[in-house]
């Protein structure tokens, strides 16, 4: 079985070898960050498939928010660059979850953490967070899970 860095470095190589200069690039980027985060701390180590993952959701982000920024800007080309290539770093990540596959996980979330003795209303925010974030993991963006949590323990 292949790792996902061994999965990238591989796909590195392939458009590497078809002149796919936006893939490579994007693919260099992505392989430094990974580098870069096995090295930091006390002592270097090798990344599971999951905080790999991690480190391409963070890269993912980084490349959506430069595209709103440039388009903001009025400078089209870099913000379509930006899109690519975070369209590119999307193939690696697991399907984003629709809205109301989202409000349904946390729905289950709300009803188990009211079950488990958590407090009523926005107070049970830090509760049904831990609950939801290992189901979800990855297939949605924090700030979105956060908002449909605080959305149903409103109404809720």
């Amino acid at each position: 079985m292949t790792t996902l860095k061994s999965q990238l470095q591989q796909d590195l190589t392939a458009a590497m070898k078809s002149r796919d200069e936006l893939r490579s690039a994007t693919l260099r980027m992505a392989l430094a960050a990974i580098t870069k985060e096995e090295v930091a701390g006390k002592s270097a180590r090798e990344l599971s498939d999951d905080e790999v993952r991690q480190v391409i959701t963070r890269e993912a982000k980084k490349r959506r928010e430069a595209a709103d920024a440039f388009a903001d800007a009025g400078r089209a080309e870099q913000a379509e660059r930006e899109r690519a290539e975070g369209d590119v770093l999307a193939g690696y990540l697991p399907a984003q979850l629709t809205d109301d596959e989202l409000e349904a996980v946390v729905a289950e979330a709300v009803a188990e953490a009211k079950a488990n003795g958590a407090p009523e209303g926005p107070k049970a925010m830090g509760a049904v967070m831990k609950i939801v974030n290992p189901k979800i993991a990855g297939r949605a963006e924090g700030a979105r899970v956060a908002a449909a949590v605080k959305r149903q323990l409103a109404a809720g």
